[in-house]
């Protein structure tokens, strides 16, 4: 068991970035494209896989039942754990349902809009802004499948599921529906509060909190891109108004 905890806390270390490089990548463009200036599908899957590996990793080292289900035939396990809900709740508390879901499925969001050049990085009422931020959700979709019953997910990693009752449509539902509204909420405390705020003050510990603190989900992007949490591709920490 001690290998399996050593082993989530080495993807840990593999996938968040190290202080001196996330200050240096604050400075760097963060959309990607591809040559023909669309959006570069494979930098979304690597940074939502590495994000899987922070949730995955998170779990295993702060979760007994989840490190407990690893034992036993994983093929045979995952195949009972992998089900069709028949009720509206899991077993989870209110605030993952409804808080946790939400933010990692934004963060799946703002991978896919980093990896989008045509996307606009504040709000706006423009079409391209709204259908940016539907290709976003869709993308939600596709992970929060994969994080609940895919290869690498709750159902193979963990056994979640195959005990009755620890299966519902609240994850399946709730993920994309409040990620596409925690980014709309996040994109708007952004350019509406805290960029008003560092408007009014250059203190770098300042800027750097308030953007972690009202834009949990776009955090948890930078991170999993090896960014750091705070960065923004429209301006640096240190930008002056």
């Amino acid at each position: 068991m001690r290998g399996r905890v050593r082993t989530a806390a080495l993807f840990l270390l593999l996938v968040l970035p190290s202080p001196a490089a996330a200050q240096v990548r604050t400075e760097v463009p963060v959309h990607a494209a591809n040559d023909d200036g669309g959006t570069d599908i494979g930098a979304a899957f690597r940074n939502s896989f590495k994000l899987l590996m922070i949730e995955h990793a998170t779990r295993l080292l702060t979760q007994e039942k989840t490190r407990r289900e690893l034992a036993g035939p994983f093929m045979e396990d995952y195949r009972r754990s992998v089900r069709i809900p028949t009720q509206w709740d899991d077993a989870d508390p209110w605030f993952t349902n409804y808080i946790g879901h939400p933010i990692h499925g934004a963060a799946a969001g703002y991978l896919w809009l980093d990896a989008d050049p045509q996307a606009p990085p504040e709000l706006s009422l423009a079409g391209e802004y709204w259908w940016s931020r539907a290709r976003a959700t869709l993308w939600t979709v596709a992970y929060s499948a994969q994080f609940e019953f895919g290869p690498l997910s709750e159902a193979s990693i963990g056994n979640v599921g195959m005990k009755p009752g620890t299966s519902g449509w609240v994850d399946h539902v709730v993920t994309p529906v409040g990620a596409l509204a925690l980014i709309v909420a996040e994109d708007a405390l952004d350019r509406y509060f805290v960029k008003w705020v560092e408007e009014r003050t250059g203190n770098r510990v300042w800027r750097a909190s308030l953007r972690m603190l009202f834009n949990p989900g776009r955090s948890l992007a930078n991170v999993a891109s090896q960014r750091a949490p705070w960065d923004r591709q429209d301006r640096p920490i240190d930008w002056q108004h």
